[in-house]
């Protein structure tokens, strides 16, 4: 025979109340962690989504304790997700910043043809500058973290993306622009 609802799972009802009476609480809590804006909105429901699924969370006696172990665990979460996703090297999309612009039909040609001229000049670099110079500028690897990847000391690392920026700059200017 299956127990009542009301002593394995949290009700509707006072989940609800729960919310209500706790949800500035949770919010300050969220920011004093740097989750912020629509994120803290987030975090806040995933927190009473889990207190929800917990079985006889009805019968606790510390509510207020187990809210706030679920939003430690929810904060945790939030911050391990971001880190594998590298969030804090993403920039939030801005009309006034991000605009498209204008472009006129010469300048798209002279961009492109720029931007042939970069690329010619990538492929001049031998492989393994040019692979340490696009794991600087492009992926924004440290250069301790290349040193690491690729078994060279700093100072290889330096002496290989000043080789790469000094040509490709010597190659940019040759272009009269």
């Amino acid at each position: 025979m299956e127990e009542p609802a009301s002593s394995t799972v949290m009700d509707a009802e006072a989940l609800g109340s729960l919310s209500r009476r706790s949800r500035t609480a949770l919010k300050r809590y969220f920011e004093r962690r740097r989750i912020m804006g629509a994120d803290a909105d987030d975090a806040i429901q995933e927190v009473f989504v889990r207190l929800a699924r917990r079985v006889g969370l009805a019968d606790a006696r510390n509510m207020e304790g187990y809210l706030f172990e679920a939003a430690a665990s929810v904060a945790v979460d939030h911050f391990r997700r971001a880190n594998s996703r590298s969030a804090s090297r993403h920039e939030e999309f801005q009309d006034a910043l991000h605009a498209a612009l204008d472009a006129s039909a010469e300048q798209i040609f002279l961009a492109r043809e720029d931007l042939g001229v970069l690329v010619t000049a990538l492929r001049e670099l031998p492989a393994k500058t040019r692979n340490i110079f696009l794991l600087s500028r492009l992926e924004g690897l440290k250069y301790a973290e290349i040193g690491v990847r690729l078994g060279l000391s700093v100072s290889a690392v330096e002496k290989h993306v000043v080789k790469a920026t000094v040509h490709l700059g010597r190659r940019m200017r040759g272009r009269g622009r």
